[in-house]
């Protein structure tokens, strides 16, 4: 080698890493990988950036130095040796990278880490009757995530000034918003250009769908949404994340709303627990601001209690799967099974006690169509509890729902388990072919050919409860069951009746009232053989206001001895009214 190489040498190294450092910048600009040895991105990042430098360094190598210097095959073999002398960091560094990718993988996996996999979720066990209060009607959510889509992309087609220009993100995330159910959807730019047109004020609206009332908003905002995943350049929403925590490994973000209605990305930050690259979990989320860019992370017990989502629902169900697959071990996995348990095939969303809970069933790992019990997981916390409830599989309850609109054409949503009566009991919506919810479907759990079905909730549930007691499963619907009921006594002045959705209701009005107590047959027998002018004790609910207000049992007393005695009258229901008995 002629003495002017080692300076051509060092011109060749520094060239390389100039050209190498530019490519990897643009990578790292567009793929935007974690800086992170427990991140396999990382891993690809790191080799083809050594790749790109050899090859650079190796081109560079031949430029420099004149084909003219290294003609024949003994002179190319001296080439190659030389730059291979040059390059033996940088190859070790290659070798080492993938020997750590390959024993990290080997030290992650489950064969040789099966207890820790199963130690990933804490699983409480609980007692349904007990630890799950009925839920008030006005809190349970009637849609399921496609047909809240549907809402928000019609209310936003009603309006002229934004449908040209935005469309509504695909993902609607399920919060509790002021303590309601609310699924809630950012807007999204139409496409590049009208990204410039619009990108100096920022997306100017968020899209809310009330799970209850079915109502969709366009709530405007005073100052636009200038952070999202349909941002480009340093706006984008995951490009903001990584140029300010570079070594963060982020699980999917999503849109929720504080106390005051502004928006906020929520990103889940995740860590491996298990080797370098096993047992996935939070450990924190950085909470973005989605108008100014403000930004601020907290560790997960530190967490705002307005953020209701932090542990997607994927998570918890791969951890249970984790929990019940190892619960004896590797081997027992694979061979014998005992005890082994799976969550099923999807999940759903219910809101308690002002937080978001995961729910899905859990079955025996042989999938004989029958579920053991079921999960409840706090979002927020990943509290987890599993309560015992064998019964049917959720899809053969959706199947029993839809045998009986069969004639109808309607689909069932994925159901929710509520306690109704104190029986875990499968609550869905049923949607016509336009993903509108057209009626509602009770199914037991422990029974699924028991199914009942209304066009509002309260009828559903009558006829749920009456389909109950005729097959003799216990209710926990009398008066003595109820919490502080009221009782109200009084003469009956006039006595209704009507049929609504195949059950008899009576509607009592008293003596100096105006308004009417409304019961079901089902739920207190003794009213069918009322009249007016029979004296009765009324237990009824505290909480009733209207026109109409539900009784649950009757306590008949004397008759008044002129009274006459004549039969019930059959007649409508009181009409103009809003309350549903």
């Amino acid at each position: 080698m002629s003495s002017s190489k080692p300076k051509k040498t060092i011109s060749c190294i520094l060239i390389s890493l100039l050209i190498t450092i530019v490519i990897g910048f643009v990578w790292f600009y567009v793929s935007l990988p974690a800086i992170n040895l427990h991140n396999t991105n990382f891993y690809s990042f790191a080799l083809i950036l050594l790749l790109v430098y050899i090859l650079v360094f190796m081109i560079t190598l031949g430029v420099e130095h004149s084909t003219e210097e290294y003609t024949g095959s003994g002179r190319l073999r001296e080439y190659f040796s030389f730059a291979k002398n040059q390059c033996k960091l940088v190859l070790f560094l290659v070798i080492a990278l993938l020997a750590t990718l390959v024993v990290g993988q080997v030290l992650s996996a489950p064969i040789l880490r099966a207890s820790a996999y199963h130690n990933l979720l804490d699983v409480q066990t609980g007692n349904f009757t007990t630890d799950i209060d009925e839920v008030s009607f006005d809190e349970i959510p009637m849609l399921d995530e496609s047909s809240a889509r549907r809402l928000g992309d019609r209310k936003l087609g009603e309006l002229s000034d934004m449908v040209s220009q935005f469309e509504v993100a695909y993902d609607y995330t399920q919060i509790n918003y002021q303590g309601r159910p609310v699924r809630v959807a950012s807007l999204e730019y139409g496409d590049f250009f009208k990204w410039i047109i619009n990108t100096k004020e920022g997306l100017p609206a968020y899209i809310t769908v009330d799970m209850v009332t079915q109502e969709a908003q366009v709530v405007r905002l005073s100052e636009g949404m200038r952070y999202s995943p349909s941002e480009y350049f340093n706006r984008d929403l995951m490009r903001a994340l990584r140029f300010r925590y570079p070594t963060f490994m982020f699980s999917s973000p999503h849109l929720e709303l504080d106390d005051k209605g502004q928006p906020w990305w929520v990103c889940p930050r995740e860590t491996r627990t298990i080797g370098l690259f096993g047992g996935s979990d939070i450990i924190g989320a950085v909470l973005l601001n989605a108008c100014t860019g403000e930004h601020v992370y907290y560790d997960v017990k530190d967490i705002p209690t307005w953020v209701d989502r932090v542990y997607t629902a994927t998570l918890i169900t791969q951890q249970y799967d984790y929990y019940g697959t190892y619960i004896q071990g590797f081997i027992n996995s694979l061979i014998g099974q005992k005890n082994v348990t799976v969550t099923t095939a999807d999940f759903n969303y219910l809101a308690m006690n002002d937080d978001v809970y995961m729910y899905t069933g859990i079955t025996s790992v042989s999938s004989d169509q029958s579920n053991i019990g079921f999960l409840l997981s706090n979002q927020r916390t990943k509290e987890t509890t599993y309560y015992a409830a064998p019964g049917a599989i959720e899809s053969s309850a959706m199947d029993s729902a839809q045998g009986v609109v069969q004639d109808l054409g309607y689909t069932s949503t994925f159901p929710l388990l509520l306690n109704i009566s104190g029986q875990p009991t499968y609550f869905m919506s049923l949607k016509d072919s336009s993903d509108l919810v057209k009626m509602y479907a009770m199914v037991n759990v422990s029974q699924y050919q028991i199914v009942a079905t209304g066009t509002t909730v309260a009828a559903c549930e009558s006829d749920y409860i009456a389909k109950l007691q005729q097959n003799n499963i216990s209710t926990n619907t009398n008066a003595e069951e109820i919490v502080d009921p009221s009782s109200v006594s009084g003469t009956i002045a006039e006595i209704r009746s009507a049929v609504l959705e195949g059950n008899s209701w009576y509607y009592i009005r008293l003596n100096g009232e105006d308004g009417f107590y409304a019961i079901a047959a089902s739920k207190d027998q003794q009213v069918v053989i009322l009249n007016v002018g029979d004296a009765v004790t009324l237990q009824v609910d505290p909480n009733g206001t209207g026109s109409i207000i539900n009784a649950y049992s009757i306590a008949a007393g004397d008759q008044r001895p002129d009274a006459e005695s004549p039969q019930p009258t059959e007649t409508e229901a009181p009409p103009e009214t809003n309350s549903e008995p």
